[in-house]
């Protein structure tokens, strides 16, 4: 008998982050876009994006944008952001249901802030943001998407996910929100750490459920 059987998924989001994408619309307003594939390479996050969205399009002419980082009981602002496109009209491969916003944070219930070192604003209500700067934008193997990497320029975090006296997020305080197979989870309780682990142990409350305060 066979220990594993042969699927084929329509998707292979099999765990990963949740982003929000601040970008500068060539008007010089601001876009905010969801996105579900990114991760790090040292100061270098590497971004999938449809290549027909406004982000990408933003991206290709302006580099600037801030990775924004939402907590997991943030993701029902995320989800009011997921049928919403900054193109008109509305591109024919964006999904039925999609439609043209220009108002990306006020649909989505979140609050600009200007960020140090690029223009697009930082997303105030999320605990992680980083500033960043598009070095690389171009199309995948498949072309149906568009690979972006980003050189992180600054974070900003929030002191309660930071380790008192240290340059660390605490891991214990800190949960992404992680889009599992189109299904939004937070992480659950530590197993363990890396010996490369750098971290110092401390007892901090779990923010990753908590709510606004």
């Amino acid at each position: 008998m066979k220990s594993h059987m042969v699927i084929e998924p329509s998707i292979l989001y099999f765990g990963t982050p949740v982003v929000l994408l601040s970008t500068e619309n060539a008007d010089g307003s601001y876009n905010l876009a969801p996105m579900s594939s990114a991760w790090a390479l040292g100061q270098v996050v590497v971004l999938g994006l449809g290549a027909e969205g406004q982000t990408a399009q933003n991206l290709a002419e302006r580099p600037d944008l801030v990775i924004n980082l939402p907590a997991p009981h943030q993701w029902a602002a995320v989800e009011r952001l997921a049928p919403l496109t900054g193109r008109d009209p509305v591109p024919a491969s964006k999904p039925d249901g999609c439609r043209f916003e220009p108002d990306k944070f006020g649909a989505a219930g979140l609050r600009p802030e200007p960020a140090d070192t690029v223009r697009p604003p930082r997303v105030r209500e999320c605990p992680l943001q980083l500033e960043a700067r598009a070095q690389s934008v171009r199309r995948d193997a498949s072309g149906s998407f568009v690979i972006a990497e980003a050189v992180v320029g600054k974070v900003h975090a929030d002191p309660r996910i930071v380790v008192p006296g240290t340059q660390h997020v605490d891991p214990a305080a800190w949960s992404p929100l992680i889009y599992n197979f189109r299904h939004y989870f937070g992480l659950g309780q530590e197993l363990g750490h890396s010996y490369r682990s750098q971290t110092p142990h401390a007892e901090r409350a779990d923010y990753a459920g908590s709510g606004p305060r």
